[in-house]
This record gives C-alpha cells, sequence and structure tokens, in this order.
C-alpha cells in the first residue's frame, strides 16, 4: 500500500527490455503506459502514476536468464540496477537490494521469516512458473513486517490463450567436466474459458557438482549450494469469475517446492593468502564422499492461498487475501566451536561433532483491501485502505543432537492502511499512512555450550509505529517526467542471532532488556527523472536511506560467525537504466548502480565507518546489445561489470585515544554471457545459453571477505540448451 520507490525508469523501458517485440513496438507501448498495471503498492494501480515507479522484470527477462542458468536471484542481479550480484548459492547470502535485506513474496505471500533471516529465502519455487517481478527497490510498509529493505514479488503466470494449452520445457547443461551435467523438464497446463482459468505445473531439475574457471570443484556453500542437488515443484492455480457481468473472482492456489542436496560431496575448505601459514592460496573446493551421520540440506516451502475480489463493492474494489505458508531450511554439517556439546571445544577433530542447523517457520495472515474512485465525486482522486492480520512464527535448532538454538518467536500483528491519490492533470499527487502494531512473544530458553549454557528469560515486547509516505509525480509532456517521494518501512533486524549469542557474561538475559530486539524503522527520500523517446528512454534517480537504529553485519573474528550490530546507518545512492532501439533489428540496454553506505564505530562516533560487502555491493554496470535479424531468430551478449573498492580508514576515539581500524577490498571482473534463441515453428523453440562466457575465473565479491569457510570461487562456462515446445 505504501509505495515504495525504485530506480526511476519508465514503464515502457521496464517493460520492455531485452524483450524481441519492443523494437517493433516500442511507440505503442511508450504511450500507452496507462495499460501497465503494477500491485506492489497492494492495489492494482497504473506505473505511470506511481511516484517512483515499481522496477518490473518480465517474463521475457526471466526466460533469458533461464536460457544461462537456474539460478532464482541471477535475473534480479541482472535486470535491477540496487540488487548485488547473485551468490550461484541455495543461499542468498550477501545479497542485498539498495544495501537492505528485502522482503521476497510468492504472490504476496512471504517467503521465510524476517525472525529469523536465513538467506534461502530467493529459492523458493521453479522460476518456470513466475511470470514477472515486482521489485520494491526503497523501504516498504507496504507488507509490513520485513519491508524496511523494499519488497520483490515474485508473480506466477496466468494462461496465455483462450482454451487449454500445454507447455513442455527440457534444458540440459554442462561445464563439460565430471559431473557437471544439469537437466530440466517442466510441464504446465493452462486453460482459460469464459469464467474459469486454471495453470498447473510441474517441475523436476537434477544439478550436478560446478567448477569455476580454472577447472576445480567448486566448494559447497555452509549455507547450501544448488550445487549436486534435485529440486521438485508442484503449482496450482485456478480461479472463477462469476456475478453480474464477472465482476467478481474468486481464485485459490497451491505451491509446494523442495531442493535437497544429493549428498555426493563433502566440502574441503581452502586457504586465503598468508606468507607463512598459505603461500599459495586456493579457494574451497569439494571431494567426492560424506559425513557419517549427517543429512542432507535442504529448502521445503509450501503454500495456500485463497483471494476474493468484486470489482463494483459499493462502488468500488474489494479484495480479501488469506494465506497459509510453512518453511523449513536444513543447513549443511558443520564442526564449528558452536556446534560442540561441551565448552571449550575438543581440540582433537576425531572428537569434535559435526551438527546440522534447521530454520523452521510457519506464517498465516488475512487481508483485507478496498479500492475507491471520485471519492466525494472529485474528479481524479482515489482511495485505497485496508487492514492486514498477521501470525508469524520461527524457530532455529541443531538438528542432529536436537538442541535449540534460537528459541520459539511468534510475531503478531494488527495493521491498518489508508492512501490517498490525486490525480491533477499531469501531476499525480500521493500520500498515506499504514499503523503497523504488533506483539514479539518468545519462550524462555538455555543457550548452547558455546553460549555457557547460559537460561535466558523470555517475554514480550510491543512494536508500535506510524509509518508515513508521500510523493508526487510531474509528467511533464509525453516525453519527460519527474518525481520527488519520502516513504518509510518496518522491519525486525534478525532478531534470531542476538538470541543465540547471549552469553554469561552478557549484561542482559531477558527478552525484555534486549536492545538489539528494538524494530527497524527505515525512511527513504528520493529524486528521479525518466525521458522517452522514439528511439530510447532513461531513468535516473538518487536516494537517501536513514535509520536511526539500524542492522549490520560484521564477522566476529573470534568464531568467524556473522554477528549483528545495531546502530544508525545512513545509505545514499545512484541509479541509471536506459534502454536504445537503433533499428528493428538492433537494441541495448545499460544500466548503473553506485551505493554507499556509512555507519558508527562505537555510540557516539558519528558515521565514520564506511560499511562494507555484506551490506553495500560494490558499483555495477550490466549491459546488453539484441540482435534480431528474423521473427524467428534473435540473439542477446550481455555484461555484467562489477567494480573494485577499496576501504582503508582508521578513526581515532578523542576522548581515550582507541584506534578503529576499517580495511577491506575487493576486486571486481566483468562476466558475460551469450543467449540465442531460435522458433522452429511447429516443432517448438531452441535456444542456446552460454554463462561466463570467457569462462573466467574469479571469487565472488562477498566471498572476498574472510570469514568461517566461506572462500569460494564462481561458476565457470556453463552452456545449457533448452527446448520449448507449445500445443
Amino acid at each position: 500500500m505504501i509505495k515504495p520507490l525504485s530506480a526511476a525508469i519508465s514503464a515502457a523501458l521496464l517493460v520492455s527490455a531485452m524483450s524481441p517485440a519492443f523494437a517493433q513496438d516500442q511507440t505503442d507501448t511508450a504511450t500507452n503506459l496507462d495499460q501497465v498495471i503494477v500491485t506492489g503498492s497492494r492495489t492494482p494501480v497504473a506505473i505511470e502514476k506511481v511516484p517512483g515507479a515499481v522496477t518490473l522484470v518480465t517474463a521475457e527477462q526471466v526466460q533469458r536468464t533461464l536460457n544461462l542458468t537456474e539460478d532464482a536471484t541471477a535475473v534480479l542481479a541482472r535486470m535491477v540496477p540496487g540488487y548485488s550480484e547473485s551468490s550461484q548459492a541455495m543461499s542468498n547470502s550477501g545479497e542485498t537490494l539498495r544495501g537492505r535485506i528485502a522482503l521476497r513474496l510468492f504472490d504476496g505471500v512471504p517467503q521465510g521469516s524476517p525472525l529469523r533471516e536465513g538467506n534461502r529465502n530467493g529459492t523458493f519455487t521453479d522460476m518456470g512458473v513466475i511470470g514477472r517481478i515486482e521489485v520494491i527497490n526503497g523501504p516498504s510498509a507496504a507488507e509490513g513486517i520485513g519491508g524496511a529493505g523494499g519488497v520483490i514479488n515474485y508473480l506466477s503466470k496466468n494462461p496465455e490463450v483462450d482454451g487449454h494449452q500445454t507447455i513442455i520445457n527440457t534444458r540440459y547443461g554442462t561445464q563439460f567436466k565430471d559431473n557437471s551435467d544439469q537437466s530440466k523438464i517442466g510441464v504446465t497446463h493452462t486453460y482459460r474459458g469464459d469464467a474459469a482459468d486454471f495453470v498447473i505445473s510441474g517441475a523436476y531439475i537434477d544439478r550436478g557438482i560446478s567448477y569455476d574457471g580454472d577447472g576445480r570443484r567448486v566448494g559447497l556453500n555452509t549455507s547450501g549450494s544448488l550445487s549436486d542437488s534435485y529440486s521438485k515443484n508442484l503449482f496450482v492455480k485456478g480461479g472463477y469469475n462469476f456475478g453480474e457481468d464477472q465482476m467478481q473472482r474468486i481464485q485459490a492456489s497451491y505451491s509446494n517446492f523442495h531442493i535437497g542436496g544429493k549428498h555426493n560431496y563433502i566440502p574441503v575448505e581452502g586457504c586465503r593468502f598468508d606468507p607463512v601459514e598459505c603461500p599459495n592460496p586456493t579457494t574451497n573446493t569439494a571431494e567426492k564422499g560424506s559425513i557419517a551421520g549427517s543429512l542432507a540440506e535442504f529448502n521445503d516451502f509450501e503454500q495456500f492461498a485463497v483471494k476474493y475480489t468484486n470489482a463494483d463493492f459499493f462502488g468500488g474494489d474489494l479484495s480479501v487475501d488469506a494465506y497459509w505458508a510453512e518453511q523449513a531450511m536444513r543447513y549443511v554439517p558443520e564442526n564449528g566451536d558452536d556446534r560442540q556439546l561441551t565448552k571449550p571445544a575438543p581440540t582433537n577433530d576425531a572428537d569434535r561433532i559435526w551438527d546440522q542447523s534447521e530454520i523452521n517457520s510457519e506464517k498465516k495472515g488475512l487481508r483485507f483491501g478496498y479500492a475507491y474512485s471520485e471519492l466525494f465525486k472529485v474528479e481524479g482522486l482515489r482511495l485505497r485502505a485496508g487492514l492486514d492480520l498477521v501470525e508469524d512464527t520461527a524457530e532455529q535448532r541443531l538438528a542432529l543432537t536436537n538442541r535449540l538454538w534460537v528459541p520459539p518467536m511468534k510475531y503478531t500483528s494488527i495493521a491498518p492502511y489508508a492512501q490517498l491519490s490525486w490525480d491533477i492533470g499531469p501531476v499525480t499527487l500521493d500520500a498515506g499512512i499504514r499503523r503497523e502494531d504488533g506483539e514479539l512473544e518468545i519462550d524462555s530458553y538455555t543457550t548452547v555450550a558455546f553460549r555457557d549454557n547460559t537460561p535466558v528469560q523470555g517475554g514480550k515486547m510491543d512494536y508500535k509505529a506510524n509509518m508515513p509516505n508521500f510523493g508526487a509525480i510531474w509528467r511533464i509532456n509525453d516525453q519527460w517526467s519527474v518525481f520527488a517521494s519520502y516513504s518509510e518501512g518496518f522491519g525486525i533486524a534478525n532478531v534470531g542471532i542476538p538470541l543465540r549469542n547471549i552469553q554469561a557474561n552478557s549484561p542482559c538475559k531477558a527478552v525484555s532488556c534486549i536492545a538489539d530486539l528494538q524494530p527497524l524503522i527505515t525512511e527513504n527520500k528520493e529524486i528521479g527523472f525518466n525521458w522517452r523517446g522514439a528511439k530510447g528512454q532513461v531513468g535516473a534517480s538518487v536516494y537517501r536511506s536513514t535509520s536511526d537504529f539500524g542492522s549490520t553485519l560484521t564477522v566476529d573474528k573470534a568464531t568467524d560467525d556473522f554477528i549483528l550490530t545495531r546502530s544508525p546507518v545512513e545509505i545514499e545512492g545512484f541509479e541509471l537504466n536506459s534502454a536504445w532501439t537503433f533499428n528493428e533489428q538492433w537494441k541495448a540496454t545499460f544500466l548503473y548502480s553506485r551505493i554507499r553506505g556509512q555507519t558508527q564505530y562505537y555510540p557516539g562516533s558519528g558515521l565514520k565507518k564506511e560499511m562494507g560487502i555484506l551490506d553495500i555491493s560494490p558499483d555495477k554496470v550490466n549491459a546488453s546489445l539484441t540482435w534480431t535479424p528474423s521473427e524467428a531468430l534473435n540473439a542477446t551478449l550481455g555484461v555484467s561489470k562489477t567494480f573494485s573498492r577499496d576501504l582503508r580508514e582508521t578513526f581515532t576515539n578523542p576522548s581515550n585515544g582507541d584506534v578503529y581500524v576499517n580495511e577491506e577490498n575487493t576486486y571486481g571482473y566483468a562476466l558475460w554471457d551469450l543467449s540465442v534463441n531460435y522458433d522452429t515453428g511447429r516443432f517448438g523453440q531452441l535456444s542456446l545459453g552460454i554463462e561466463n562466457l570467457f569462462d573466467k575465473q574469479y571469487v565472488l565479491t562477498w566471498s572476498q571477505l574472510p570469514g568461517w569457510q566461506n572462500y569460494f570461487s564462481g561458476r565457470g562456462r556453463m552452456v545449457s540448451l533448452s527446448h520449448t515446445i507449445k500445443f
């Protein structure tokens, strides 16, 4: 409901970039923006009337990325300026949106739980069922808890044609090395009639091990790998239109997704350069085998949703949504000190145990929305209002020894909202407010041995906040528009981490006094412009995002594990997105993102510390060139360039002379890819995809920062051939 603001890009650019049809029909797309409807504001709104515009990723853009890789977040890294590099793993560790963790939704249903962010929420369905993705780049209170870092809503496909249609998609990929093959089969059947429609889709993917540009096996990610895994997905959605002029609709959907490791390899830790201990550095790798007693890692995502709409409810549009979702995530075995049964941990490897953590979450929600145009009979004045009821629960366990690591947590919320928009000729004014009234309940528990088996008193905390937003967009003429906006978002900063880290010497051992459990309120200010002409389009925006009690991740040098730091945060950024059509055969796209963030070294130091790679991604450029010589053939050459960044700074506390050192150096690289599509007609479409075209050897940017077993190289060249047939 609260309108978050993304990179200021025109709707035509966002909807059409990378689409073969764009070169033939660009003018029509550009002049009919009110035909492009987005739902990221909780009720359908024409994108040209959204100050700041939601970023749209189309089905064509999703499909082009699928020609290259089945990684669920790769399309975001390529198409969304503020989204960071894809982790190429089951985990989305290190992936941020404008420097913050975004809330991921599937058809409006939250995936995972912000109560215990496990960095697994990006792999929750088969991307073949996704029709488009709406990305809210700035903080948004639209979905309540978790939207402080923006919202990414994956929307499922709808039937494309009247009557029955079956789509069969097969894919084979290889790196031409031992057990590097990948294969997929997906079947989708749709039906669209006068009143009823449905989609039934199933898919199975089998993945081998991955290799880097040097031909070495890529190590198994400690948070879960896509390598050596399989996934299966079932998705069903059906709807029925009824009533006078079919103004009412009831729709139900069910999704069941599972991805699991095949358990054929064990991780082998590499070593970073050290002149004495590691003069010849090597990245993490994997070797065949398994750890005795361990279980395969997995993601299980299951959800059920029902939606009722009435387009003529007392003169307005009514929508009622109910959903239930359950998610379980098991991680790979680890034998770190924090997994041991005793403290101090055994020094002999033979005496150390391996354990696996597992996060379980469940959520239930009921949402009401109502939109009314011509309010008070004022032309162009529109009201959108509603009420959200949410219950979100989560916990984390060490599965092999059945120990509680993060206690059961339950968050309940009642959140009313109201939004007014007024079209005054070429100007749209928009303003609203959402009231978050929530309660977090945490059970009493005892920490693990590494944290001294410390008893912690449970309790309840209230979360109350009023989050306003306002903005304006001025459509100066058919080519130019400008906008300005202010929005707020609400979240809880991964409370599971501070809860599990309480130990004997902690000053607070009760929920009531843990400062890190306080809410995360984010404010975003943004201005930008859009230009669209007969041949091209350009959009740019600058933004400033602040939080007085923010959330950043740092690596604890004693444990090599993540710890949560709560302190003021300020993030500033610039984004540019553009497309140019040279003629009917050639077109190009270009996007650029620059983000900088500051926090404090210690309370009262001021915003003097530059934020590093765990929160702020380096500058990036993505570009593509598409050649369409005929209606049957098109080819796209793309490049993703990540820039180097050196953070070298010291800060001296003027009161006591303490010196703080902040040093983090990451190197950049450019990765090229090629996608070719050929429509044979009656025999379907063939697609060739080559990821990492020049087989470049590199270390993933977020993995260049030393941490717990996180020294991973990126994937080398992958060649894939896909076939899609419809009948």
